[in-house]
């Protein structure tokens, strides 16, 4: 039987492609609610990124892939002395931005962290504005960068509503690329209609596996897994700019496009307009870095600390009740290989909390993973659904990512169940979370800058019209070694 052949007439681009791409290109964001939530954003992005250049196995991947290949009057990357083509700068500050697993966050039907853009947002923005102010063009501004953030964060949390990528395998940062490439093409000058080409190739690509974040593969390439999708986005952005040719139905197209290839033949929906909504309601992770289905277990496991730091010798047993989705993300037994498998355990997690009082950074490293304690708890940790802490999960008017922690004593007494449903970093906690975001912020600085540089870079951030009206190439400057 002869196979029925598709008319070979060019479609109009998907009406996805056309709506993130008018978005993108014209849309103007009306809300100042929106813009001091992304200056939060961007003073705590950043300093995530400052943070990761204590340790060397984040640092050892940044510079030019080839070493040499430095772009003297390229992009700079913060806290180093680097200046690099654009699109290598992408990875780089998406790959520092990510490496501790401290950014902001979203969790709906998909998972991700929106400030993983801030790696081609910078790169695209810094490149434009030193281009400008070298032909005596007026720079971009970082007013322009916040802007970019707001728009990226939308386009990346609202795909997330509705569509859940990690249930077909594929890894969130996939729209990490989807959402950069759109922003990044429009601050390189892009129309609308190049917009759509550039995202047609974002959803085209090969999209990375979720292997590399779950058990018994987790490794260290779920930290640069967004920087490598930044400075993808960008160079398809650049290809784009060349007069490279789009995919109109590069999501739509039957048997060879997104949906049916890698889909399992859903549609790609769109739960609702796009606007601020993202930005306003993003989730900081301010206190742990943890991932962030866990943030509220650590909490409650802090609260614990001081009923049981004295009588680990005496716990019988401990019960985690949690959602859905921590459970099938970061539930894990057995043996832990690495930093990035441990801060991918709830177990390992709570279980540091209930020990020291405090988790950090630092309590992933091989030198406090070998504390015996740490594993004895995790042995007696028991893990279960709260069916109304998933279902609350989902709500649009709570998303919260509620954890209970409770300890059962060999004696037969017990603690009382520990309850945390909003992390500090939920919009629900906006006016407790934001004093200390801001205190996270000069700390992280405090690690890598002298005492001057981190006065002048508070100061700065926290002056809107300052910082907003600043050229970006000179923000850039001050922030590089």
């Amino acid at each position: 039987m002869s196979q029925v052949q598709e008319p070979n007439v060019r479609p109009e681009p998907d009406q996805l492609l056309i709506d993130i791409a008018d978005y993108a290109a014209n849309f103007r964001i009306r809300s100042e609610t929106a813009y001091e939530t992304a200056r939060y954003c961007l003073m705590d992005t950043l300093g995530c990124g400052i943070l990761a250049l204590k340790y060397p196995a984040c640092t050892k991947l940044l510079g030019p892939v080839v070493p040499g290949a430095d772009l003297p009057g390229g992009v700079r990357i913060p806290g180093t002395s680097y200046e690099l083509d654009p699109v290598t700068a992408a990875f780089n500050i998406g790959c520092m931005i990510r490496w501790l697993d401290f950014n902001d966050t979203w969790l709906a039907a998909e998972w991700g962290h929106p400030s993983d853009n801030l790696g081609a947002i910078l790169s695209a923005a810094d490149y434009v504005s030193r281009r400008n102010d070298a032909a005596g063009k007026p720079p971009l501004t970082m007013r322009d960068v916040l802007t970019a953030m707001i728009k990226a964060h939308e386009i990346q949390g609202v795909l997330a509503l509705g569509n859940s990528f990690n249930r077909v395998g594929l890894d969130h940062v996939i729209l990490v690329k989807v959402a950069s490439a759109a922003v990044a093409t429009g601050l390189l000058g892009g129309t609308k209609d190049d917009i759509v080409s550039a995202l047609s190739h974002a959803w085209l690509d090969g999209h990375p596996l979720r292997v590399y974040r779950h058990a018994p593969n987790t490794g260290s390439r779920k930290s640069w897994a967004a920087g490598d999708a930044a400075g993808r986005a960008l160079q398809l952005a650049f290809l784009t700019l060349r007069g490279e040719m789009g995919y109109p139905s590069a999501v739509t197209a039957k048997g060879w496009g997104f949906s049916d290839a890698l889909f399992q033949g859903r549609p790609i929906t769109q739960e609702r307009p796009f606007g601020s909504y993202v930005m306003e309601n993003v989730l900081f992770k301010i206190a742990y870095p943890a991932e962030f289905h866990a943030q509220t277990a650590v909490e409650s496991a802090i609260r614990l600390h001081p009923l049981v730091a004295s009588r680990l010798d005496d716990v019988a047993r401990i019960v985690i009740a949690t959602h859905e989705s921590a459970i099938r993300i970061i539930d894990k037994t057995g043996p832990l290989h690495n930093p990035a498998d441990r801060d991918h355990c709830l177990q390992y997690m709570t279980a540091v909390g209930l020990l020291h009082g405090r988790l950090t950074a630092d309590h992933y490293e091989d030198e406090a993973a070998a504390d015996p304690r740490i594993d004895k708890l995790r042995g007696l940790m028991k893990v279960t659904e709260n069916a109304q802490f998933s279902r609350d999960y989902l709500d649009p008017e709570k998303r919260s990512i509620a954890n209970a922690v409770q300890i059962f004593f060999r004696d037969g007494g017990m603690t009382e169940q520990e309850v945390t449903e909003y992390p500090v970093g939920h919009k629900r906690r906006r006016a407790e979370g934001i004093p200390l975001l801001q205190r996270k912020f000069e700390a992280n600085l405090a690690t890598h800058y002298s005492d001057e540089r981190v006065r002048r870079l508070v100061e700065l951030c926290g002056n809107p019209q300052e910082l907003e009206s600043m050229a970006v190439h000179r923000f850039m400057d001050l922030l590089a070694n």
